[in-house]
């Protein structure tokens, strides 16, 4: 992962005399690539692609909770240097992007840019409902590696992240010393063992055990993937080989530290208890920040110990949050332009302070727990953007809860292996 801070430094003469656009859109529609060498002058341009100066309204789509407040301030910072530029915000879920796309899109209704988990893409894309991204090379020097990787398919960049998520192991300092944390799961065990015989009301470790986007941490013995090395393999979904079925087999004996059926360890469980106080480490993600904060646990991350048979953090699940450019879009330069822009330093910053969610570049931030979280992304395997991986989440969950409430892990993992891999 990039280390250094990267910088964009931003050039751009303001637009004094141009009205603010407004619908119907203009007739001047801009649907050419971006040529860098078309435009000298710095204000009919960003980071390379050409900009119109035609009155332009962009429709973006973003999820509330924060999201919402950031492609506001985000628009009106584009405003300021595109005077004839205006972002209009409308609320559309993250989940529900990739549906109701299908259904604005080709109507005319839809949106320039929309947000999108990476993990949508190839459905996306096979739909026809994207573009490729533009200033791709630029893009891969901006991004984390694990943001580019989660964006690509077939070779080809969709979209612009602009956040990067995952998951990592939080404790509790009143519990566990910073000292104390284990940097393998066999330490992890020693230590709840210890732990758990001194404070019978307590619990060393907890993990959503029914959650293939936790349990698959397991699967990766020896370097094993889903789908193959960069996912997108679709002729083996590799969850029920060999090494898949070891890293199963000693999921399901940590039983010995947390026996609890699988029914009672849902994530809002696990929520309650680590904010109570009542356990020391828990796996999960920056989206429970602020309810840790707000509970005023004295809480730090660090990476995922290492499992059997390795020194270094599992290969957790990544993703990234991505703005993707419609295929219907009237201005697929415009709406490029502030995928960027929302790729910039400023505007990183910005989303962290306003979301906590990790930048999808590397930034500096004061906040101690971003440092566990930037360790674990260091070894995070992207969410294959495959359509097979449709497939592969509710069958997984269900396999891994009965693995743990001790199924034949072999049977169960060829049963999730045929759902998987079915057309």
């Amino acid at each position: 992962m990039k280390k250094k801070i990267l910088s964009i430094l931003l050039s751009v003469t303001l637009i004094t005399t141009l009205a603010v656009g407004c619908s119907p859109k203009a007739d001047n529609k801009d649907t050419t690539p971006a040529d860098t060498n078309a435009v000298s002058d710095s204000s009919k341009e960003y980071e390379g692609i050409h900009i119109s100066d035609a009155n332009i309204e962009l429709t973006v789509w973003e999820s509330t909770g924060g999201a919402d407040q950031f492609v506001m301030q985000a628009g009106e910072a584009f405003t300021a240097k595109f005077p004839n530029i205006t972002i209009k915000y409308v609320n559309v879920e993250l989940a529900d992007s990739p549906g109701q796309i299908a259904l604005d899109g080709p109507g005319g209704v839809g949106p320039d840019i929309f947000a999108t988990p990476s993990d949508a893409i190839g459905t996306l894309v096979e739909s026809g409902h994207l573009l490729p991204s533009q200033q791709q090379d630029y893009i891969k020097t901006q991004a984390l590696d694990s943001c580019v990787a989660a964006v690509t398919l077939g070779g080809e960049m969709y979209g612009y992240p602009i956040s990067a998520d995952t998951y990592a192991l939080f404790y509790n300092r009143d519990l566990i010393s910073d000292e104390e944390v284990p940097t393998t799961f066999a330490e992890l065990e020693e230590w709840c063992k210890e732990f758990q015989a001194a404070n019978s009301n307590k619990q060393g470790f907890l993990m959503n055990v029914a959650e293939v986007y936790y349990t698959y941490i397991f699967t990766t013995m020896n370097g094993n993937r889903i789908f193959g090395p960069n996912g997108d393999d679709e002729t083996a979904s590799n969850m029920n080989n060999e090494e898949a079925v070891a890293g199963m087999k000693y999921f399901q004996s940590l039983r010995g530290i947390l026996d609890v059926p699988a029914a009672d360890i849902t994530s809002a469980y696990c929520d309650g208890a680590f904010q109570s106080g009542d356990v020391a480490m828990y796996l999960t993600g920056l989206w429970n920040v602020a309810n840790f904060r707000d509970a005023g646990v004295d809480f730090g991350v660090a990476a995922i110990p290492a499992l059997p048979g390795t020194d270094t953090p599992p290969a957790s699940l990544s993703n990234a949050r991505n703005m993707v450019v419609s295929a219907y879009s009237d201005y697929p330069n415009e709406a490029a332009a502030f995928g960027l822009f929302m790729m910039s330093e400023e505007m990183q910053q910005l989303r962290f302070e306003i979301t906590g969610a990790l930048p999808s570049i590397s930034i500096e931030l004061e906040e101690d727990y971003v440092k566990g979280f930037l360790e674990q992304l260091d070894y995070a395997f992207p969410i294959p953007s495959t359509v097979k991986m449709n497939n592969f989440w509710e069958t997984m969950n269900s396999a891994s809860a009965n693995i743990w409430d001790g199924a034949d892990v072999q049977a169960e993992l060829d049963a999730a292996d045929r759902v998987i891999m079915a057309e």
